[in-house]
């Protein structure tokens, strides 16, 4: 049954993406480790955690795009979820560091002993284990989405009133991270890692495996929420998408199905910021900075939303483009930003590639009309009767 229900999402553009993803995923840690640093192929390892932190922004793009793409929920609070995923796995790298601290101190973190905290909050006990951090990676994003989701669409908010709560959500939960009686380090947040299941975390080859990790769980999210859209599940999205009254009427339990997509697009979140915390370094409050989740809706919304490879190509697009302008231009790139919003909301509303598919769809439609129109395809009208 699960077999079936994952072998709906492999269509052609599916298959392709994904065969792309498994084939970075070994190709450029390859590249990495197996090449000299003067070989013209070797890629250097900040190379590496670049493209790795560009695949997690990918898979927060197709997060938002399940939930916007096909449900129409324009959620303005998806860096919430992300940052939540990411101060998870943050904590459990905490944990990690134990002695070799700058206080030395084999069970508080340094943030808590400059504080002068006496013992560990009992939220960060479980957080010495790795299953335990990466059940709460989906777990917190996942909970938190699904009581917000209960009440908000319960309550039948809809539109720009829901995408203001989302933000709103996010702005609190920025003011909450920001102080220290919090236990979450504050403004600084939490840096300073050392290992991830016992690898040295600045190591190539700990670099390799954590960008690795990034492609395939892009390539597995992408599959499933292909299977989830292509499935009849997912033609009840579309339809609560494009007439909520009317899928009401015919007695769905509209809720219920927003409050699946939302709760499960919260989750990938939640993941992707799991894989970006090792790779960056870091985590702060700054990650649930609202202007962050205006950013994910740009991503989307260049790539094409409802399309599922448009974000992630946007979110690649987007932020390759910000890598070099921001060196180049560092005082233009929000305008730059701004004005690549405007111009493709104005002349590429479905996206790049919805654009691109578009176009050559009718390219198809084109060539199938011109082939049943040659005279070999036309049927012989039979003679009148006199």
């Amino acid at each position: 049954m699960i077999t079936s229900f994952l072998m709906r999402s492999f269509d052609r553009s599916i298959l392709i993406a994904v065969a792309i993803l498994v084939g970075l995923a070994m190709l450029l840690p390859a590249l990495n480790l197996l090449t000299a640093p003067d070989h013209p192929l070797h890629v250097p390892t900040y190379l590496v955690s670049l493209f790795g932190k560009y695949l997690t922004y990918a898979l927060l793009a197709l997060a938002l795009d399940l939930v916007w793409g096909f449900c129409g929920i324009l959620s303005l609070g998806h860096a919430a979820f992300f940052a939540l995923g990411g101060y998870a796995m943050g904590m459990y790298l905490m944990r990690q560091i134990g002695a070799r601290g700058s206080y030395g101190n084999p069970l508080l973190p340094d943030f808590m002993v400059f504080l002068n905290w006496k013992e560990l909050p009992w939220f960060w006990h479980g957080f010495d284990m790795f299953w335990f951090a990466a059940l709460m990676v989906v777990l917190v994003p996942g909970l938190l989405a699904f009581v917000f989701g209960w009440f908000a669409f319960r309550s039948r908010v809809n539109g720009v009133y829901l995408s203001i709560i989302t933000q709103a959500m996010t702005y609190a939960l920025l003011l909450a991270f920001f102080r220290n009686d919090m236990g979450f380090g504050g403004n600084n947040g939490l840096t300073d890692f050392k290992d991830i299941l016992g690898f040295n975390i600045q190591a190539n080859g700990t670099r390799a495996a954590l960008f690795a990790a990034s492609a395939l769980m892009l390539a597995l999210c992408l599959i499933l929420t292909s299977a989830i859209v292509r499935s009849k599940y997912g033609k009840v999205l579309v339809a609560v998408r494009d007439a909520e009254s009317r899928t009401r009427f015919l007695g769905y339990r509209v809720e219920h199905i927003k409050l699946f997509a939302f709760t499960l697009s919260a989750m990938m979140a939640g993941i992707a910021g799991a894989l970006y915390v090792p790779q960056v370094g870091i985590i702060n409050p700054g990650e649930f900075e609202p202007g962050n989740s205006i950013e994910v809706v740009i991503w989307t919304a260049v790539g094409g939303r409802g399309t599922l490879i448009g974000p992630i190509v946007g979110a690649i697009l987007v932020n390759g483009g910000k890598s070099i302008f921001t060196a180049a231009f560092p005082e233009f790139w929000l305008f730059a930003l701004g004005g690549l919003f405007v111009l493709v909301t104005l002349f590429l509303p479905k996206g790049v590639v919805g654009t691109a598919g578009a176009y050559f769809a009718r390219r198809r439609a084109e060539r199938q009309t011109r082939a049943a129109e040659t005279p070999d395809n036309l049927a012989v009208e039979p003679m009148a009767a006199e």
